[in-house]
């Protein structure tokens, strides 16, 4: 969701930092991981480039429109939801090779549908690889990166989303100029909309071929009773060195320790169906992330700027730069989450979003002349909508997760994080299903609604949200 949705998983025993001489290797098996992490937020916003050719080719309107597009976010909920054990049951590298296959067969299917409903189904297909892919890549990362590292490999998952999305404005933007600036322009036989969404099958095939070249998870292989080859996985990782025997032992006690959570231990103490309120936290952080709106801006911005006059070509050109805002406000937060803290962002990011979202809704309410925006009003939305990316990529869409991860105790938190991701994915469907119709409505209204949610986030953090910064997992309650 940003698209931002992946859920991080509690890592497993600390064991030492990889050598020198294995850690190119270590490396490489992050950023192949993270594979899935781009197609993650590619396919997310891929889907921008189709929007009005998708309305004009089917002659549909604004509600159907809307769930062509926010339907593929029930797929993610449900990969979401059952990629873990299924993980669990046949292995990570298997689940990223299953998630491979969906993108590829989803992309095909996107791109030759043969009416409205196909093309739905394949976005199904393809949401429910985008949520296994979510949950798939942190847990694997997390498992075979060696303790010194894991912060900073960590981070390849959330880079390779923002760099996904960059990436799938930047071919949307090529194949229109190869169309002469039509989204329905002939190239080879097909309309340009359906190569936007069929391009996606190289980087998944090279997703599935990089699957073949890592090694599956010490900590599944362990869990299978397959403690050879896992002693030779933490020889890659971790160096020859490494006490094998003893990193196995360490592993298999820390599994065996753990606790599963399940939903009854998130109920308070002699309630059947009151939440605990630390969960009610973590569900209240999920909702403001997405009800801010940022969304819009990866899967409606070229249709938003041309209802304001813009012209396609440029509408595409200015999503590829807001997707580069996006990776420098990501890059700053990677910086600063762990020197000012999670807090202090997530309230700096609340302000700058509602007074950026302030002025889009300013610039909005103006009255069209010759189908455009007049020209103060045309610039301040323009640099607004980049202001409020920054600074949403540069609070809200990391700290969000960084606070989901530390902030519940150990006893609840792997149902804790399920119950917030949960309520993201919903709360992401809503924002992405009602924007055609509310921009229909009155687009500045609509601007209006998300700019109060954002000021709303702020007494939120003030008297709710904890720091956690430098707390250890074990002292969350």
């Amino acid at each position: 969701m940003t698209d931002t949705a992946h859920a991080p998983t509690p890592p497993p025993s600390e064991g030492r930092a990889a050598h020198p001489d294995h850690l190119g290797h270590v490396i490489f098996i992050t950023a192949s991981a993270a594979m899935g992490g781009f197609l993650f937020g590619y396919d997310s916003s891929v889907i921008n480039g189709a929007v009005e050719a998708i309305r004009d080719r089917y002659d549909i309107g604004s509600a159907t429109l809307a769930q062509v597009i926010a339907i593929a976010l029930i797929g993610c909920a449900i990969g979401a939801a059952t990629a873990g054990r299924i993980a669990d049951r046949i292995g990570r590298i298997r689940c990223m090779q299953i998630s491979a296959a969906l993108f590829t067969v989803s992309a095909v299917g996107s791109a030759l549908p043969f009416a409205l409903w196909d093309l739905a189904f394949w976005r199904i297909i393809g949401g429910f690889a985008i949520g296994m892919a979510s949950v798939i890549g942190p847990a694997y990362i997390a498992e075979v990166a060696p303790a010194a590292y894991r912060g900073r490999l960590g981070s390849f998952q959330q880079a390779a989303i923002v760099i996904g999305i960059a990436v799938s404005q930047l071919v949307n933007y090529g194949i229109l100029q190869l169309a002469d600036g039509d989204q329905r322009g002939e190239i080879g036989g097909l309309e340009a909309w359906q190569w936007m969404l069929g391009v996606m099958v190289v980087p998944a095939l090279l997703y599935g071929l990089l699957s073949f070249a890592i090694p599956e998870s010490p900590r599944f292989l362990i869990s299978v009773g397959k403690t050879d080859r896992a002693k030779e996985v933490l020889a890659e990782v971790e160096g020859k060195g490494v006490d094998l025997d003893h990193r196995v032992a360490e592993i298999d006690r820390a599994m065996r320790s753990e606790h599963k959570s399940t939903f009854k231990d998130l109920l308070a103490p002699g309630s059947r169906f009151r939440l605990l309120p630390i969960v009610w936290v973590g569900i209240g952080l999920s909702v403001f992330q997405q009800l801010v709106g940022i969304n819009v801006a990866f899967y409606y911005s070229s249709t938003l700027w041309q209802s304001v006059g813009i012209d396609p070509s440029s509408s595409f050109f200015y999503s590829f730069t807001t997707s580069i805002i996006n990776i420098i406000g990501t890059v700053i937060a990677m910086v600063l989450v762990d020197r000012v803290g999670r807090r202090p962002l997530a309230l700096v990011g609340s302000v700058g979003m509602a007074i950026a979202l302030a002025f889009e809704a300013w610039a909005f309410s103006a009255d069209l002349v010759d189908g455009k925006l007049p020209e103060t009003q045309g610039v301040v939305a323009l640099v607004a909508a980049h202001v409020f990316v920054l600074f949403f990529a540069l609070s809200w869409g990391v700290v969000v997760w960084v606070f989901l991860g530390e902030m519940f105790p150990n006893r609840i938190r792997a149902a804790a994080l399920g119950v917030a991701a949960s309520a993201q994915w919903i709360a992401n469907w809503a924002i992405t299903a009602s924007f055609p119709s509310l921009s229909d409505w009155n687009l500045s209204g609509t601007y209006i609604i998300y700019t109060v949610f954002a000021v709303l986030s702020i007494p939120f953090v003030l008297r709710y949200v904890k720091e956690t910064k430098g707390k250890s997992l074990e002292e969350m309650g």
